[in-house]
């Protein structure tokens, strides 16, 4: 796979998994921040059902890793996800300081120099998910879902939409108002973001997933172009919410997202 040449050196993701959908699929990847290895999906009308409903979902907390460690754990699972040796689950990590480019991220939305990143102690990793370049590091819960979706094309955007209300539910319990956005994927206070989603679909199975802002020191921000969005702003639950701890976070968001996927206890 070609890595297009940046400003500086970056880390190129592992290759992607190899799968029988991979191999007749076209790449899709857009600003809403999702890549589909695309199957020939059923055209069906019957209505959207995520198949994993009512399933088992293993939930796994790696604790602190670096990015690319947790992106090698990730891609080992779907494989196993692929041959149906594993249930569904739920990653859920915080990794040190990183800048990761989606497949749409352009070189532009980089502001540091390597000299810069390297005395801010932040890493730079082109990756395989959709979306543009977005910050990870210390005081932000990420999640990671390797789940089976269904085969109908729909699929793909109601799991974005899903994993929203997830988080929107989450920081409801915390007492913030939380919103979507159908135009610019992720989850916004105002005007502000505090939650980034980017995800990829291959074979029906997904992973990549979605950041949480909880205790994140936000002037990792001003190195990018979030999200490749210019006119609006980052935040982090820290600025509103007293005591806030990813540890807090953790069990909010796994039983909301159980609740929204419908999996069992």
């Amino acid at each position: 796979m070609h890595i297009p040449h940046l400003l500086f050196p970056v880390i190129a993701a592992p290759a992607r998994i190899a799968s029988q959908s991979d191999a007749g699929g076209a790449i899709t990847a857009g600003r809403a921040g999702y890549a589909i290895d695309r199957p020939k999906w059923k055209s069906d009308d019957d209505g959207v059902t995520v198949q994993q409903a009512q399933k088992a979902l293993e939930i796994i907390d790696l604790g602190r890793k670096p990015y690319g460690e947790a992106l090698r754990i990730q891609e080992e699972r779907v494989g196993q996800c692929h041959d149906g040796k594993v249930p569904d689950a739920l990653f859920l990590v915080e990794h040190d300081p990183v800048y990761t480019l989606g497949r749409n991220a352009s070189q532009a939305e980089v502001l540091l120099s390597e000299a810069e990143c390297r005395a801010k102690g932040v890493e730079v990793i082109r990756t395989t998910r959709g979306g543009k370049v977005t910050f990870h590091g210390p005081g932000q819960l990420v999640g990671y879902p390797i789940i089976r979706l269904g085969t109908n094309a729909r699929e793909a955007v109601r799991y974005v939409g899903m994993l929203e209300d997830v988080l929107v539910r989450v920081l409801d319990e915390f007492g913030l108002k939380a919103t979507g956005d159908k135009h610019n994927r992720g989850v916004w206070v105002g005007n502000e973001k505090i939650a980034a989603l980017g995800v990829r679909i291959t074979g029906g199975v997904t992973m990549h997933g979605f950041a949480l802002n909880v205790r994140v020191d936000l002037s990792f921000y001003g190195g990018i172009v979030p999200c490749g969005i210019k006119d609006r702003g980052v935040t982090s639950m820290h600025r509103s919410v007293q005591d806030i701890s990813v540890d807090k976070v953790k069990p909010v968001v796994v039983r909301q997202f159980r609740e929204v996927f419908r999996y069992g206890q």
